[in-house]
């Protein structure tokens, strides 16, 4: 049997978090009491980190279905395998570089011994909450993969697996966990400086947005035969659709961390704003002499979904059909106006996602207000202006910061292990070269 070098280090990594979980004895010992803990606000919680949870294969499913049938296991399975490698991570390191202690009072990035290996994880609540701690880690875990899944719908049909490895874990350690840091902590710098991100749309879409489109500028255009296929399966990314909407109540509503008015408002904005897309979407492929389409619809949906994500917890229910319309026709455009560019963003990750998080953020400083968060800085239509500039600063900020430091982080990983597969590669299908599988259909005779 021969080695395969290119997978020595992260076996070696594996290895080593494996041996640091095996020494490290109660983690998990310090009991809970019942006075401490709210049971309905914990049951809750699990239902919200498994809907957040199913959100991924969700993405994949959604991918993989607008992928060719030559590439089909390969977006799965990209979207799929994050679970896994950040999820180990996560409990390593990942948890305390978001929510550790704040390194040098800077609110940039946490520190990454502060929960080491889980370590201070315990099953009591933190102060001011009445769930299990290690179920809010558990739960957040769930943000930080989807992320860089979200990702590789830009770079489809032409990146090698052992390479994108390698990107996700860099992407997280160096993009994600300091935006996370910088918006959730409470010594965040975009935390202290009044930035509304309810449920992610800073620290998930215009991180996934951005770096998705660094993607598409570093790795180029796909062969000119690749670039245009059929897709593999509509009825799939119909599927995949109809579980990132349901796992996005998870997402908005659990972000409230309790089961209370917050998350029920949460509910009505985030199906609100997805249905508005949607229909906003295919009025708009309908006005412009186009078919409506399923595809068309998934789509617009999903920009909803990506759109109210920052703001669900800070508006209502009127607001959120203004929200999902204006971004979903935004959005519309961009992937017209993409699609007349040389720029080959295989699945339009950041014409959705990126233009997506930036409208939820900038109509976020438009509408945001008390719907039971208690904050006290509203939006331009109630007459105040903080809240309004503090996101556009973040929104300015964050996309340069993911833009450069992606691009670097692709430069990087392509130095360690190129990230292109080869032409003959591309042409054959990633399926096949990549993992030694096929996607087919068996016929049946009746």
């Amino acid at each position: 049997m021969r080695l395969q070098k290119s997978f020595l280090l992260p076996f070696l990594l594996l290895m080593a978090i494996v041996a640091a979980g095996a020494f490290n004895p109660g983690q998990s010992i310090q009991g809970s009491t019942a006075s401490t803990i709210d049971t309905g606000n914990t049951a809750w919680m699990i239902v919200a980190t498994a809907l957040v949870m199913i959100m991924t294969p969700g993405l994949g499913l959604f991918y993989g279905g607008l992928a060719n049938k030559k590439n089909i296991i390969s977006t799965v399975l990209q979207s799929f395998i994050s679970l896994g490698i950040i999820s180990v991570i996560w409990v390593a390191f990942g948890f305390s570089l978001c929510f550790g202690e704040d390194v040098g009072g800077y609110g940039i990035i946490g520190n990454p011994f502060t929960y080491f290996m889980f370590k201070g994880v315990t099953l009591t609540p933190q102060e001011g909450s009445t769930i299990p701690f290690i179920l809010f880690a558990m739960f957040q875990l769930k943000f930080a993969v989807i992320t860089p899944a979200l990702i590789t719908g830009s770079f489809a049909q032409r990146v090698k697996f052992s390479a994108y490895l390698i990107f996700i874990v860099l992407f997280f350690i160096f993009i994600y966990a300091p935006l996370c840091h910088m918006t959730w902590h409470a010594d965040g710098i975009f935390f202290k400086m009044g930035v509304l991100d309810f449920a992610g749309g800073t620290v998930v879409h215009l991180s996934a947005g951005f770096a998705a489109l660094a993607g598409a500028i570093f790795l180029g255009p796909r062969t000119e035969s690749e670039r245009t296929h059929e897709y593999s399966n509509i009825p799939l990314i119909v599927i995949g659709t109809g579980l990132l909407w349901f796992g996005w109540f998870g997402f908005n509503a659990g972000s409230a961390l309790a089961c209370n008015t917050v998350a029920a408002n949460a509910v009505a904005t985030t199906n609100t704003a997805a249905a508005a897309a949607m229909v906003a979407w295919v009025f708009l492929d309908a006005l412009l002499g186009k078919k409506i389409s399923a595809i068309g619809a998934c789509v617009g949906a999903v920009v909803g979904l990506v759109a109210i994500t920052p703001a669900c917890g800070f508006v209502n229910t009127g607001e959120s059909i203004a929200i999902g319309a204006i971004s979903a026709m935004v959005s519309n455009f961009a992937v017209h106006y993409k699609n007349k560019s040389s720029l080959d963003d295989t699945l339009d990750v950041f014409p959705c996602h990126g233009v997506g998080g930036m409208m939820g953020m900038i109509l976020t400083g438009v509408f945001a207000a008390d719907y039971g968060t208690g904050i006290t800085d509203f939006g331009l239509a109630y007459g105040q202006t903080k809240t309004f500039f503090a996101e556009i600063i973040a929104l300015v900020s964050v996309a340069a910061y993911v833009f450069f430091g992606s691009y670097a982080i692709y430069y990087i990983t392509n130095k360690i292990k190129p990230i292109r597969v080869s032409k003959k590669d591309e042409e054959l299908g990633l399926d096949i070269s990549q993992h030694g599988e096929s996607y087919t259909f068996a016929k049946i005779n009746l």
